[in-house]
This record gives C-alpha cells, structure tokens and sequence, in this order.
C-alpha cells in the first residue's frame, strides 16, 4: 500500500471506529447500514459529490455547508451528519470512499456476513447466485453476499474473491495453464 493511501486508510478507520461504536452503543447500526448504502449510491452518481470531497479549493466552511445541504436532502441520520460534519471541519472528506468501505467491513462482521466479488462470463440467474451464495456459505460459514459482474472475456466459468481468498474456475484461465504447460513441454 503506498504511503498516501496508507494515511487515507488510517484516518478513515479512526473515523469509522468512532462511528461504528456510537451506532453500535445506540442500537442504531441498522440505520447506520441504510446511510453508508445511500452514501456510497450518491458518491457513485454524483461527479459533484465526488468532486466535493476532494477538492483542495473550497474552504472548510463551503465544503460544511455543501455537506450539510447534501444531508439534509439524502435524510442521513444525526450520528453520520455530525461525523460528516466534524470530518469537513477537519478536512477529513476525502477519506469518505475508504470510511464506506471501513464501514461496511464492520457491519458485515457484526452480521456474520462476507461479501464475495463474483466476475462471469454471463449474467448469473436468481438460482445461480442461490446455489452461489449458499456453496461459499458452506466453505466460508457465514453469510455471502454476492457482489456479481460480468466480464465476457473469461469465455465461460466464473472468478470469485471473498477477503484474500480467489477461485478462478474461468476458462480462460484454463486456457492459459494449458498454454503455460504447452511451452513448458516444447
């Protein structure tokens, strides 16, 4: 990890840590869930939003008040609009991608649940994302939710990452062993 990420990282987690505890404190993390799913919606939406909380220009006060007016309109709860609040105050917006991602690691381990990538050559149906979530239950023992994309490059097969763990069943990938085997052989 470099340096500035690193750094980003660290004061991202500081934040969520406090976040967290005070949901968790109050019974509020359902809440807390619902605000970090509509955050991360909005930052994926709005080139503005992103550019707000990334832009060295706007003073601390502009970039509380352009916080505080994007709050209010999304109906955040009180404990997310204080932390956003107190993070425009410090100049801490641009770690809100990572405070998500923070965020949503420690909801996923209160709830007993991991989040697998899964990249297919076609869209997987209902049934197949069931029989999915339910095989990687069984290896992993918690609840797996699917984080699904296609990639029509990988001919057929699917790749699935949960944490630092990867199963590459792709064809593609098969190809290439086969590939790699064949020069090894001539």
């Amino acid at each position: 990890m470099s340096e500035p990420a690193a750094i980003s990282s660290g004061i991202a987690a500081r934040y969520a840590t406090a976040l967290f505890d005070l949901a968790k404190e109050t019974k509020a993390l359902k809440a807390l869930e619902g605000d970090v799913d509509a955050l991360d919606a909005a930052l994926k939406l709005s080139a503005d939003l992103r550019g707000l909380i990334s832009s060295p220009i706007l003073t601390r006060d502009d970039q509380a008040n352009a916080m505080n007016a994007v709050v209010a309109r999304m109906g955040l709860s009180a404990l997310v609009a204080n932390t956003l609040a107190l993070m425009a105050q410090k100049r801490r917006l641009f770690v809100v991608p990572q405070l998500i991602a923070d965020l949503r690691a420690r909801i996923a381990e209160e709830k007993g649940e991991v989040t697998a990538d899964v990249i297919s050559a076609t869209k997987l149906t209902a049934e197949q994302a069931k029989q999915l979530a339910e095989t990687l239950k069984g290896r992993f023992g918690k609840t797996v939710k699917l984080n699904a994309t296609v990639d029509e490059s990988l001919i057929g097969g699917l790749v699935v990452k949960v944490g630092s763990k990867m199963i590459d069943t792709s064809i593609r990938a098969k190809l290439a062993s086969l590939q790699n085997a064949m020069k090894e052989v001539g």
